[in-house]
């Protein structure tokens, strides 16, 4: 006997959220690669400009491991747009500190990321546009704020290697 398999609904929101999020993601990447800069690169550079922040506040912005961050921060270096130095606050803490060439490159990749973040937006009218991101906003800020602690831990989507 074959078992009727459960009827479904015409949106599958996770389905739709996944998909743009990871297509959004790889136009990102490309984007950024054209100036040698990863998702993670620009995100360091961009949240260390704003304030003196240490390695570990900058991965729990970015959303990073410490190995992803460590690595992160050591290819900035090699870049000679970061740098480790010690905190001016607090003695025993090290900062991510943006070069002026590192500085440079921020505005150049912030920039990058706005024309990616414009052309999927522009994609749509107007109202559409409003509407969606009030919507997203509406549901970062709220329901959707905090993941649901779940017995096995639900994955993020990996990334292709770079």
């Amino acid at each position: 006997m074959t078992a009727m398999a459960p009827a479904h609904t015409d949106l599958d929101l996770s389905f739709l959220l996944d998909h743009t999020s990871h297509v959004l993601r790889t136009r990102m990447a490309a984007a950024l690669a054209e100036i040698g800069l990863t998702a993670r690169m620009h995100c360091v550079l961009v949240h260390a400009l704003e304030e003196e922040r240490t390695q570990a506040q900058l991965a729990e912005i970015g959303d990073m491991d410490k190995t992803t961050m460590v690595v992160t921060v050591d290819a900035l270096e090699k870049a000679g747009l970061a740098e480790r130095r010690p905190s001016g606050t607090d003695r025993r803490a090290r900062i991510i500190a943006v070069t002026d060439e590192g500085a440079r490159v921020a505005v150049r990749s912030q920039k990058i990321v706005d024309g990616v973040h414009e052309a999927a937006l522009g994609s749509l009218p107007k109202g559409e546009r409003d509407t969606l991101v009030r919507a997203l906003n509406r549901l970062v800020a709220g329901h959707l704020a905090t993941p649901a602690e779940a017995p096995q831990g639900a994955r993020r989507p990996r990334q292709r290697a770079q």
